[in-house]
């Protein structure tokens, strides 16, 4: 018996295929056409979903997309590093109506199975270059009944975004090519182009309130790379880092491409740093035993530096 996640895939992928032969369209773009169908009620699922169910059978079909139509700079977060990111959300940001902000948002699974996971809780921001992926993002936001606002820009550039509670982001990892914008910022490379990545870093901390968090998947070399000391200076000076985590390799199709979370809080006057950065690697995450174990040390962790 095919699970609901199953049959709402097969109800989007049927309809995007027939659109994709009869238009000759590229999947995603089909893909596209289907979720705008289904949010103008000419096509509808027989079966009732849950907001996970929907988002999930979108994101296979994304990912079907993104193979049809390589896109090496739009990795999708894996499924479990998304929820692991829901997780930590949930344990810091204690607001009960946050704002989180994705400046990197792509197709918005990693915004959504963080707004998903922390229902009721989270209005969403998100901010994104691309107008095909925006465009799929904000479907998916709509079909999964989540309220958040879409900015189709260069997040690098400035941006119309009052500060947020949190920022959650799987950063784009690489060189920036506008050195224009890029001297603008206190992380632009001494010579050469700058890291996107750092920027980003800088970018969201600018538009996080004092005392707000930020969680970021970030290459695992981060700390290690020919513009680390910068990076390290820049932290000292703005944020707190909370965490620390190095994620399991397996979650990774090549080890090279391999990836960590860190945690930071901003400033703000009167908040001091935890006694101790959380420092501690993500076991495999198909093993429920390992991972209870993993939860019980964060939370351990949490109880003593936080509260």
């Amino acid at each position: 018996m095919d699970s609901t996640m199953e049959k709402i895939f097969t109800f989007i992928d049927n309809h995007a295929t027939a659109i994709q032969k009869e238009q000759e369209l590229p999947y995603l773009e089909s893909l596209l056409a289907t979720t705008e169908n289904w949010l103008d009620g000419h096509i509808k699922p027989e079966q009732q979903a849950s907001k996970e169910d929907i988002r999930k059978a979108i994101q296979l079909a994304v990912l079907k997309g993104m193979k049809e139509h390589i896109q090496p700079h739009h990795q999708m977060t894996p499924d479990a590093l998304g929820l692991l990111m829901g997780y930590l959300v949930e344990l810091f940001v204690k607001d009960k109506q946050a704002v989180i902000l994705d400046p990197a948002v792509g197709t918005g699974n990693l915004l959504l199975t963080v707004m998903n996971y922390l229902d009721g809780r989270m209005t969403g921001a998100g901010v994104e270059l691309d107008d095909l992926l925006i465009r799929l993002a904000a479907n998916t936001g709509n079909l999964v009944e989540q309220p958040v606002t879409f900015y189709l820009q260069d997040a690098l550039q400035p941006l119309m975004i009052d500060p947020v509670d949190a920022v959650v982001s799987d950063l784009p990892v690489g060189y920036y090519p506008n050195e224009e914008t890029a001297a603008s910022y206190e992380l632009k490379a001494e010579e050469g182009m700058s890291y996107a990545h750092h920027l980003f870093i800088e970018q969201s901390l600018k538009h996080t309130t004092e005392g707000g968090y930020l969680f970021f998947v970030v290459p695992k070399l981060l700390f290690e790379s020919p513009q680390a000391s910068q990076l390290h200076s820049f932290l000292k000076k703005h944020a707190h880092i909370q965490a620390v985590m190095e994620l399991p390799e397996t979650l990774f199709k090549n080890s090279a491409h391999a990836k960590g979370i860190l945690v930071l809080q901003k400033k703000k006057e009167g908040l001091k740093a935890p006694n101790e950065v959380l420092l501690a690697r993500v076991p495999n995450m198909s093993n429920p035993n390992t991972m209870a174990k993993f939860f019980s040390q964060v939370n351990e962790w949490f109880k003593e530096n936080k509260q």
